[in-house]
């Protein structure tokens, strides 16, 4: 069942990246009621389970579609580049209850043993209340299933947007979309998102489009979003394969001699931009000691900065590349 979103220039113009940790909770929601589906997550599922079970995580599940509509108003398009959770989960709570009743209906429209059952009725009879429940349900998954892992999560994600913000300034728009998931497709001005969660159509209008990278959408890209909330395509991240496992020790001991051990392991680590947090969480270091050896680094000619949202991402320059990924291995 396609999708298809039509976008002038102005839209054009006005495409952006963005993540959501909301977005992420919902979709690990959704990882853990078709668990057979996520082999690349095993290992989260396996670190999670015992929190899980505690969680009634039945109310979500009612309107999570595995085809059709699933409610924007409690996963909405990010409005800034890297919002928190807190602040995205404020702007469910504060959804008008008359629009989360319609949002719900849509949803369970197409499902009548659903939208009649007293489980459907209820989310109905009082939209206010159901708003209050879900989101409180959100955040309890939050803080169980994704808050933890967040900065592993994070660091792929943003290195996921770095990636191809750049290839986007390289190869442009059109080119862009069949790389972030092979369900995209460009012709004319309309993006066309093949074996979407439900059949769509919608006229940007000047609105503009948020590309929003995700870990547990995998292998789906999805779109969807309805008015009032801005046009989205959430796409599946690079780099899942590798995310639950530990990295192996590639710094050269001849690197690590000459730069000391920490600062080596910092410059090693950068395969991909990644800010003090992320590196500190992937290395077991101090935020503090990591934020010291990435100012060395780049005081140094090894590293370059650029501010992404509220952080700064680094990456290695190329005299840094040479350094960390030397021709013949390094290993000695």
């Amino acid at each position: 069942m396609p999708s298809h979103l039509h976008l002038d220039e102005s839209d054009l113009v006005r495409c952006r990246f963005a993540l959501s940790p909301l977005g992420e909770t919902q979709a690990a929601v959704r990882v853990l009621a078709t668990p057979e589906r996520h082999g690349y997550h095993l290992p989260w599922l396996r670190l999670i389970r015992d929190a899980a079970a505690g969680l009634a995580l039945e109310p979500l599940w009612l309107l999570m579609a595995r085809h059709g509509h699933s409610p924007d108003f409690f996963s909405p398009p990010p409005t800034g580049p890297v919002p928190t959770f807190e602040e995205e989960i404020t702007e469910v709570r504060s959804v008008d209850p008359e629009v989360a009743r319609q949002d719900i209906a849509l949803s369970l429209v197409n499902r009548p043993e659903l939208l009649h059952s007293p489980a459907g009725q209820a989310l109905l009879a009082d939209p206010a209340r159901t708003v209050r429940d879900l989101a409180d349900l959100l955040e309890q998954a939050w803080r169980v299933l994704v808050e933890p892992h967040w900065p592993r999560l994070r660091a792929l994600l943003e290195a996921d947007i770095a990636y191809h913000s750049r290839r986007l300034a390289a190869v442009g728009f059109e080119r862009l979309l069949s790389e972030l998931s092979p369900q995209l497709s460009w012709s004319g001005s309309t993006l066309t998102i093949v074996g979407a969660h439900a059949r769509h159509s919608r006229v940007l209008g000047g609105q503009g489009l948020v590309l929003i990278p995700s870990v547990f959408c995998w292998p789906d890209a999805v779109s969807g979003f309805e008015p009032p909330w801005q046009p989205a395509v959430v796409y599946p991240a690079r780099g899942i394969g590798g995310l639950w496992t530990e990295p192996a020790d590639r710094t050269p001991q001849a690197l690590a001699r000459l730069l000391g051990r920490g600062r080596a392991d910092v410059l090693c680590a950068l395969d991909e931009p990644a800010g003090p947090s992320a590196l500190a969480h992937r290395l077991g270091l101090a935020v503090s000691s990591v934020s010291e050896h990435l100012s060395v680094l780049r005081a140094a000619g090894l590293l370059t900065s650029r501010r992404y949202g509220h952080q700064v991402l680094y990456e290695r320059t190329p005299l840094g590349i040479a350094l960390a990924v030397p021709e013949h291995g390094g290993q000695e």
